[in-house]
């Protein structure tokens, strides 16, 4: 078996440059146009946008990055069942490309939403798998895989950077579908990078992870019926729900509501179904236990910190002064800073976690979620001061979102690097890329809640910003402080993985 490739990568294996690079550009494409997404979809027709209401382009919003990470599950089954991570990743980039040239067509809604579904397919493809390989360039575990995903995650928002300053400046001064058109030039880039230097990766993720464990057996048959008569039960359950009009799936908000249920009961079915019929050791069993603890971490981490794209974006636009050296800068831009901060703060982060880790006083994972909470509870502390004085009438400054993102990037850095790598050392062997879908699933949470809750945030009505925003910082503190208190027995189900 040929080996990667033993050139380092500041200090890392020479495949997670090709990883690194990969992903910057994809995140390059995805970030650049989710910055100007709501912000489409919100201006008037006239001025070529799709002219919804701020409740519907916010629930839009919210099914369209929900169904980004919610499609992760699949495509990691597909890649540990069919296609390995290799060949996942480069279909996933090709039919994101795809997606975005799709949006740079001016045309209907519905051409638009295509575009959009494309996207979310592309992504769910590419984003579990890459994720996978990472962890596979670190067979040894530990804290320097925690650095690598800390590495990495400086690709994902070096392309998140560039992407969130270029593109909404092209859409906003030039034309919206110029700007889509830019980010499928962008994905477009990752995927030529990735072919040209693939073979640093040695054979990762050629071979699926269900052949290389066993071959199918006459039980993968039988899970695969329990697996439809799951999704059976869950349609019946959304259709019962719509007969006794608790959701209403009739508009884009009911539809939201209706795949939230969707989340949250695949995902408790999934977790059930692993643990009790998915041929665990006890051992693995419990360590099964606490990436579902990582989960709902990590759903109400990302329902308050995607606030970002959508009633932060909103009040970037409409309630803060956004003039600088006689230039406005485009809202969309704003949310640029948080991955500027990640570039600087992430190799910082790596380092102390190896530093903490050789003084046997590296944090557990539990406890650095507890802190990721905190921090993004905190960041919105800073939002209802700044709504309290847009309330009043006034323009707030930038300073307070350039405090709130800096706050949620620290949170950010503690939670979501640790929480991929986490994953991928708790799981199973034939369920790894399954598991790091699951926990892209928490973020389709996250972004789904967050949709929703954009969905309140009414232009009209300044004088309820404050006590909207407060309700995140109870949420998200509170729940940090629940990891708190978990942690020294998860820290005990974690068994050997630090």
């Amino acid at each position: 078996m040929s080996q990667v490739s033993e050139k380092t990568f500041f200090g890392h294996p020479r495949g997670l440059a090709t990883l690194f690079f990969t992903e910057m550009w994809e995140r390059f494409s995805y970030y650049g146009m989710r910055a100007m997404l709501i912000l489409f979809m919100t201006t008037d027709a006239a001025q070529e946008g799709l002219g919804l209401t701020t409740e519907t382009a916010a629930a839009v919003y919210g099914l369209y990055t929900a169904g980004v990470y919610l499609l992760t599950l699949p495509g990691g089954w597909l890649a540990d069942n069919i296609f390995g991570q290799r060949k996942a990743i480069y279909y996933g980039g090709i039919i994101i490309m795809l997606g975005h040239l799709v949006l740079a067509i001016p045309g209907s809604t519905p051409i638009f939403f295509s575009g959009l579904g494309l996207v979310a397919i592309g992504t769910g493809l590419l984003k579990p798998n890459i994720s996978t390989i990472v962890g596979d360039l670190y067979p040894e575990g530990g804290a320097r895989r925690d650095a690598g995903f800390s590495t990495f995650y400086m690709g994902i928002n070096l392309g998140a950077f560039l992407g969130q300053l270029i593109v909404p400046i092209v859409a906003e001064n030039v034309s919206w579908h110029l700007g889509f058109g830019l980010a499928a030039i962008g994905m477009f880039a990752g995927l030529v990078q990735y072919k040209m230097t693939e073979g640093t990766l040695g054979e990762l993720g050629i071979v699926a992870k269900a052949k290389e464990a066993s071959k199918l057996s006459d039980s993968d048959s039988s899970n695969s019926m329990l697996g439809l008569g799951f999704a059976a039960l869950l349609i019946g359950i959304l259709g019962l729900l719509q007969y006794m009009s608790i959701i209403n799936m009739t508009n884009a908000t009911g539809i939201a509501q209706g795949v939230g249920v969707v989340i949250v009961l695949v995902t408790l079915f999934y977790f059930i179904y692993i643990i009790i019929a998915g041929g665990l050791t006890p051992d693995e069993k419990k360590k099964v236990a606490i990436i579902f603890l990582l989960f709902v971490g990590a759903a109400v981490f990302w329902s308050g910190f995607e606030q970002a794209g959508s009633s932060l974006n909103l009040f970037a636009r409409d309630y803060t002064d956004r003039g600088l050296f006689g230039f406005t800068i485009p809202a969309g831009s704003l949310q640029s800073v948080n991955s500027m901060f990640i570039i600087i703060c992430a190799p910082l982060m790596g380092a102390l976690w190896v530093k903490l880790a050789a003084k046997n006083m590296n944090p557990n994972t539990p406890l650095k979620f507890a802190f990721g909470l905190i921090m993004l509870g905190l960041g919105f502390l800073v939002m209802v001061f700044a709504a309290r004085i847009a309330a009043g009438g006034e323009k707030a400054g930038m300073f307070f979102l350039v405090l709130t993102y800096f706050l949620h990037t620290i949170g950010e850095l503690t939670l979501s690097p640790i929480g991929m790598s986490a994953t991928t050392k708790l799981s199973p062997k034939r369920y790894v890329g399954q598991m790091m879908g699951i926990w892209f699933v928490g973020a389709a949470l996250g972004n789904l809640i967050a949709g929703l809750f954009a969905g309140n945030f009414d232009p009209e009505n300044v004088q309820q910003m404050p006590s909207l925003f407060m309700s995140v910082v109870t949420v998200s503190v509170g729940a940090g402080i629940i990891f708190l208190a978990l942690s020294p027995f998860a820290k005990k189900w974690m068994g050997d993985i630090k």
